[in-house]
């Protein structure tokens, strides 16, 4: 395992799915963590966590906390099956002829015009056009001084 590692995770026995904080990491902002990430700390061992309520799909939920940790930019440790950059995504499922279906909507949807918006010009104009000048100096009425001219 690597010296700079914040979080371990891996399979208990008894208590699923587990994770716990090395050295590297302060206790109390691995509690804060790994109860975001739902795991819950087990009686009796400091330190050790447990990911709550494992049959509601423990394994995706593990490796989303592997994932959800990693990219918050902490160093972690996880078994193979656990480790979402070894191991294989469940295959999904395929619906026959859902692609070339989605491109012809997007190829039908982009040859359309939309009704809230007039067709695009061809190219943008190169500058903001400039008013022409005024063939009149405009009269500026400045105030009187109210200083040795009025007595």
């Amino acid at each position: 395992m690597d010296p700079g590692t914040h979080f371990v995770f891996g399979t208990h026995s008894h208590h699923g799915f587990v994770a716990s904080a090395t050295s590297n990491m302060p206790a109390h902002l691995a509690h804060w963590f790994l109860t975001r990430e739902q795991f819950e700390p087990v009686a009796g061992q400091p330190g050790l966590f447990r990911l709550t309520e494992p049959e509601r799909d423990g394994p995706r939920r593990t490796r989303q906390a592997v994932h959800d940790l990693r990219r918050s930019g902490y160093a972690v440790h996880a078994d193979v099956v656990l480790d979402p950059a070894t191991s294989a995504n469940p295959p999904r499922p395929v619906r026959p002829h859902g692609l070339s279906e989605q491109r012809s909507r997007i190829a039908q949807a982009a040859g359309r015009v939309s009704p809230r918006r007039s067709a695009p010009t061809t190219s943008a104009p190169l500058a903001r056009p400039i008013p022409p000048k005024p063939t009149y100096a405009p009269t500026v009425h400045l105030p009187a001084s109210r200083t040795g001219r009025s007595r």
